[in-house]
């Protein structure tokens, strides 16, 4: 165990911000958590709350840059580039598309299957440690499909699942949906339900966890606008924050899809794209879903909380566009319609946006940086940062403390770029 006297600014208050510092606090570090913002706000705030290990494969598979490509003409696809004037977007969608490949797909689930079964186990414990936390629930992640050639065309992916990781489902026939979950329409061609998969409401457990760190000793800054780090001899000096001057003899970045920004004064390169994905909140359907559920011929996901409900999807390479255009709002709204009973409910509480930090490989960027010896980057998590955040924080504790990993790290090392 660390002595007290050994201290850790953990840059970035998101969800992997606040996993590396609950794992660094459990190892005896003097931990700060400082966020140009607000502790859990961003993407980590209005996600659909999804902690999925059957999430093993990437995004760039065979036919993703294709149907991204096809977007620039259609402004309400679900996976959408917008045309920019910005040449880092096309460099880092010309490496996305050299990784489109099949074998490629295979390989970056391998990498990932390791970190989303350490984390799924790391979340348990800590669930155990804090039973009511973020509404945990544990009743599996149900991958819905209207048409009987769609749910065909899943059963290979969950052949392939099954196989090569291990990842099983169990399928929900059409004469079966309505059983399975009464706020199921009776027309549907039928499921594929992953029962390991587990949900949370991603903003309550920011708090919960939020206060669980600050009762721990944490400390957390907030509205704490990072401006410089100052480096020497090989090493970070100090950050030069609106708050001040900080310093400490470890410094983890947790940045999220800001990482880029700070590619020059990490002496790193950092190829993250903002992934920007949209969700509306609203009160409980008079029917409402009793389990998570995804929509893929649609793409979007939807999650019943304990008094709320959540539609959320989209995938915009907008850049940094903070807009909320009502139509993509009313999109989600009407993509659930095929598929729901009661597809909203009468009240909306929340439209969001926020930008997922997108890696060209889909792979989370996690380790020390090449040129500053006591600088770790955790970053990079694509659309499984809050899947991934537990064994994020766990990793990172592991290489400040310079021990072995419990799982093999080489793949997400910020010198493969």
């Amino acid at each position: 165990m660390a002595a007290r006297s050994e201290t850790v600014i953990v840059v970035g208050g998101g969800i992997v911000g606040i996993a590396c510092a609950h794992y660094l606090q459990k190892a005896g570090f003097g931990v700060t958590v400082i966020d140009r913002s607000g502790i859990g706000q961003a993407c980590s705030h209005g996600n659909c709350g999804f902690i999925c290990p059957s999430h093993v494969l990437p995004l760039n598979e065979p036919g993703a840059l294709r149907e991204g490509l096809l977007s620039l003409l259609n402004p309400t696809a679900p996976l959408r580039i917008r045309p920019q004037m910005r040449l880092g977007l096309y460099r880092w969608l010309l490496q996305f598309a050299r990784r489109c490949t099949h074998r490629q797909m295979l390989d970056t689930g391998g990498h990932l299957l390791p970190m989303l079964e350490s984390s799924i186990h790391e979340y348990h414990q800590l669930f155990s440690e804090l039973p009511k936390a973020g509404e945990w629930k544990e009743n599996g992640l149900a991958y819905v499909f209207r048409e009987q050639a769609s749910l065909e065309a899943f059963a290979k992916t969950d052949r392939l699942l099954s196989k090569t990781y291990g990842i099983t489902a169990r399928r929900i026939e059409e004469t079966e949906l309505a059983a399975f979950d009464p706020a199921l329409k009776t027309d549907l061609a039928g499921a594929y339900v992953y029962d390991q998969d587990g949900s949370v409401r991603p903003d309550q457990l920011v708090r919960d966890w939020r206060t669980h760190l600050s009762r721990s000793g944490v400390g957390l800054v907030e509205n704490c606008r990072l401006d410089e780090v100052r480096k020497s001899s090989g090493s970070i000096a100090s950050l030069l924050t609106s708050s001040g001057e900080m310093t400490a003899d470890h410094y983890v970045f947790a940045l999220g899809a800001w990482s880029s920004k700070w590619s020059d004064q990490l002496h790193c390169e950092l190829p993250v794209e903002p992934g920007k994905g949209y969700s509306v909140t609203m009160n409980r359907p008079e029917t409402c879903p009793q389990h998570p559920m995804l929509f893929p011929e649609r793409r979007i996901g939807v999650t019943p909380f304990d008094d709320g409900f959540r539609i959320g999807s989209m995938m915009e390479f907008a850049g940094w566009d903070s807009s909320i255009p009502q139509r993509r709002i009313e999109q989600l709204k009407e993509s659930a319609a095929p598929y729901l009973v009661t597809p909203v409910g009468k009240e909306v509480r929340e439209t969001w946006f926020g930008w997922r930090p997108m890696t060209w490989d889909s792979l989370p960027i996690i380790g020390r940086t090449p040129r500053l010896d006591n600088a770790l980057l955790a970053t990079g998590h694509n659309m499984l940062g809050l899947t991934m955040a537990a064994a994020t924080g766990r990793l990172i504790t592991e290489l400040v403390q310079e021990r072995p990993t419990h799982i093999e790290v080489a793949a997400f090392s910020p010198d493969r770029f």
